[in-house]
């Protein structure tokens, strides 16, 4: 079996005779990516990774370090034309863009192209330029190799053949990194360079040069070749290119091919047990036979390593990366940094080791850096210059709630309702949350003011408990004076209520006492200014209110009006009641803990029926102010109506247009303000006669007419 497949890589041998080792060079280089079409070309088979998995790994190390802004030079083919198409859609898939492709006609190279290359090299603002040059084209970089020395550019190569053949006599850039097929020591390798005859293959250029490298001294001797002529070459030894896979990707096509012409002889109707040399001839007239036993050929090559082709015709061929390293003796070093494999399972398919790059001194970062525009750092986001690139871009804050956590991010993501951006805007942090607590200054001021009039109210209760039996504190009747008194103490001490932190109870205690207390205090002022009117009337002749005197209809017209209220705020609390709401949006960065009125029209049913019971008040008092008596409390109730009046009319406005705690701040300041102009306009003038001006404090005084 040995020895007939031996005669079968003869027979592959003499059947890809036709190819010189220029089209086999470019063939590894790069092969044709629209011949894997299977339809078009059912008969390619490749021994070769294709095109486009070479530009899925090239994609792939720009993305692992993250180089954006890149440069192309490729050269004018067909296929070179098709893997730049492939390239800018990848790395436009990836964020990237591409600054310039220069495009290389072998055949067109005059002075001035030249110069337009040369000017393109020096004048782009991309660190990272990718080549993609077929073998015939290495040569034409020989007029170019001084623009692989600017400072602070990275050279990739996607091509299989040796680099460093390319360069200028002082050309010491450590800035290269180039794709290259797996390399594989091919057993005997060395024993065929050592004693196959070089006249028998087909004398060209390439093939002349090949062998003539092996004068080099890099070379080992065990295949050095002993030269007769003393010719300094200009393309360094391939020797030296011990990482390149050529060896052995024609290996593999020659065994496949092998394998192949081994399985339809012995295929063939009576050739089972042996074959002859001479029985290849046959090839000659149906060489297409052999495409059938090519596509489910399946063996291990001397490797052992299993060689299959897919549907496509590829073999699962991987690739190193190469970093071409230049030592300060002169001498140069290929080190594998890392490998692309496209067949391997995702995640494992792509490696690199960055501590295993040597890159040159000009770069200022390590990695280099290949960007158009500098990162956006955490908290900014990115904004396209316009008519540019999107790679281009200015940095602009992240807006208010807005943060971005990581560099160059496209936008800022919402932070959480429940949370805030930071001052640097690179997370978010918890919304601070505020209420009108009774330990910040306002809260502290809004407590003692309301206590103060508590403590007065309270005086003012006590002075007329102790001067119950003078006239002037029985005038208007006493008892609804005190009921007065005791309603506004709890005015004013509802006010403590809405301060603090709010929670259930509280809530909806706030707007229900407020609301039942002010209704009170309201009902008792009109019922005190109906009793000043029924009091004038019942003096004159005949006067039919003198049945109605007395304390059954001044304390209905207080129960009637409070209860009234009452039913309003106990229809609120059964269908909509208050509740603690987290107002999240009413401050910047803030979280407000507030009451939810829970039904804003009861809300307002409570304080339109305040409004309705102190306009009544108002109303009645203004038209009893001028009533003949020395001491007329209607005048007193008139102003202090108007005063209410005006503090609850302006509140509504002041209310509506103000925001967070100090919607609160406005409700206990008209609370207080209005509960002191009832108590200063009604009891204080009282006082002062009680306390400063007691001969005032008699039946004769208070019984006095104006006119007297």
């Amino acid at each position: 079996m040995a020895e007939q497949l031996d005669m079968m890589r003869a027979a592959a041998s003499k059947f890809t005779s036709s190819l010189n080792m220029q089209a086999a060079r470019n063939q590894l280089c790069l092969a044709e990516y629209f011949m894997s079409d299977t339809v078009k070309f059912p008969y390619f088979y490749r021994t070769v990774p294709n095109e486009l998995s070479l530009c899925n790994g090239i994609v792939k190390l720009l993305k692992h370090f993250n180089w954006t802004w890149v440069g192309i030079v490729a050269s004018n083919d067909d296929s070179s034309m098709r893997a730049i198409q492939i390239l800018k859609e990848g790395i436009e898939q990836n964020g990237g863009c591409i600054e310039f492709i220069e495009i290389m006609h072998m055949n067109i190279v005059t002075s001035e192209k030249i110069q337009k290359f040369k000017k393109t090299i020096y004048a782009s603002s991309a660190n990272v330029i990718i080549l993609y040059l077929s073998f015939d084209y290495e040569i034409n970089m020989l007029q170019f190799s001084d623009t692989l020395e600017i400072s602070g550019k990275v050279w990739i190569n996607i091509c299989v053949y040796d680099f460093s053949s390319i360069n200028s006599v002082d050309y010491n850039k450590n800035n290269t990194l180039v794709f290259t097929v797996e390399k594989k020591n091919i057993p005997d390798f060395s024993k065929f360079i050592r004693e196959v005859n070089p006249l028998l293959f087909q004398r060209n250029y390439y093939t002349k040069m090949w062998w003539e490298n092996l004068c080099h001294s890099y070379c080992p001797k065990s295949i050095r070749k002993s030269c007769s002529y003393n010719e300094t070459l200009h393309h360094s030894n391939h020797c030296g290119s011990l990482y390149y896979g050529n060896s052995y990707s024609v290996h593999n096509a020659v065994s496949a091919l092998a394998h192949a012409l081994h399985d339809m002889i012995m295929d063939k109707p009576g050739n089972k047990a042996t074959w002859h040399a001479e029985s290849w001839s046959f090839l000659d007239d149906f060489p297409w036979k052999l495409h059938h036993y090519l596509k489910n050929v399946h063996f291990r090559n001397s490797l052992e390593e299993e060689i299959i082709f897919d549907q496509n015709g590829d073999l699962s061929i991987g690739y190193n990366i190469i970093n071409i390293v230049y030592l300060p003796n002169g001498t140069v070093r290929n080190n594998i940094v890392g490998s692309y494999n496209p067949h391997a399972p995702q995640g494992q398919d792509f490696t690199i080791d960055e501590k295993a790059i040597v890159w040159e001194s000009a770069f200022t970062q390590i990695p280099p850096q290949a960007k158009c525009s500098k990162s956006c750092a955490p908290g900014f986001r990115k904004l396209t210059r316009e008519g540019e690139p999107v790679c281009c871009y200015d940095c602009i804050s992240c807006p208010e709630g807005e943060f971005s956590s990581h560099a160059d991010m496209d936008t800022c993501l919402m932070c959480p309702e429940d949370k805030w951006s930071n001052e640097k805007k690179d997370a978010c942090i918890p919304k601070v949350i505020i209420f009108l607590s009774y330990e910040e200054p306002l809260g502290i001021a809004l407590t003692l003011i309301s206590i103060f009039f508590f403590l007065i109210n309270a005086a003012i209760l006590g002075i007329f408990i102790k001067f119950r039996h003078t006239p002037i504190v029985r005038a208007n009747n006493r008892d609804l004076s005190y009921i007065l008194l005791i309603s506004l103490m709890l005015c004013f001490l509802c006010s403590l209520i809405f301060i603090g932190r709010p929670e259930e109870v509280t809530c909806i205690f706030r707007q229900t006492v407020f609301g039942i207390t002010f209704s009170i205090s309201l009902s008792t002022i009109l019922a005190k200014t109906i009793v000043v009117v029924m009091a004038f009337q019942a003096k004159k002749p005949g006067s039919k209110f003198k049945k109605w005197m007395g304390f059954r209809v001044s304390n209905s017209i207080v129960l009637s009006g409070s209860l009234l209220q009452a039913l309003v705020c106990l229809v609120w609390l059964s269908t909509a009641p208050p509740f603690p709401y987290l107002n999240m949006h009413s401050e910047t960065g803030k979280i407000l803990i507030e009451c939810n009125e829970g039904s804003i029209f009861a809300f307002y049913c409570v304080l339109g029926y305040l409004g309705i019971l102190a306009s009544i008040s108002f109303i009645v008092a203004f038209l009893a102010r001028n009533l003949p008596n020395t001491f007329n409390e209607a005048k007193h109730i008139t102003f202090s109506m108007l005063v209410f009046c005006s503090v609850w009319v302006s509140f509504i406005p002041t209310y509506l247009s103000t925001r967070g705690k100090y919607m609160v701040v406005v409700e206990i300041f008209a609370i207080l303000s209005s509960s002191a102009a009832l108590l200063g306009c009604i009891f204080i003038p009282k006082c002062y006669i009680i306390l400063l001006r007691p001969d005032r404090n008699s039946r004769i005084f208070l019984t006095k007419t104006r006119n007297d």
